[in-house]
């Protein structure tokens, strides 16, 4: 019987992602790579990063981060390749590109309105004195 709870025991020891809970013996690589992976949105738990969420896809997105600082890649290839692969959600700093310009355009606009319009009230408040 215990013969054949060994290699069930063997099976749970492998993981499929070896640093997503081990750290990286290099601490400047580590710190790069824990920088970029503070960066990074769960896309199980999305409201925290892969640093701080306990999700099965967060502990493979800090391996693969953490695999592919050791090998040599920068956080922006390695940020690149995961918006490649997930969209630009993966990221809390998304990119600015034809789809995205909106999202960072409309808030600017609405101040510029609203500054005028304040403007505009006070400067006429001013008059009617």
């Amino acid at each position: 019987m215990l013969a054949l709870a060994a290699p069930v025991c063997a099976q749970e020891e492998q993981s499929t992602a070896p640093y997503a809970y081990r750290q990286l013996s290099d601490p400047a690589k580590e710190a790069r790579a824990q920088d970029l992976m503070e960066t990074l949105r769960c896309l199980q738990c999305q409201g925290q990063s892969i640093a701080d969420s306990d999700a099965p896809i967060a502990g493979s997105m800090r391996s693969l981060v953490r695999e592919r600082i050791a090998a040599g890649e920068t956080p922006e290839q390695i940020r690149a390749w995961l918006i490649e692969r997930y969209g630009d959600y993966v990221s809390y700093a998304p990119q600015l590109t034809g789809l995205t310009w909106p999202l960072f355009a409309v808030p600017l606009v609405l101040v510029l309105l609203a500054v005028l319009l304040l403007r505009r009230r006070f400067s006429n408040k001013g008059r009617a004195a």
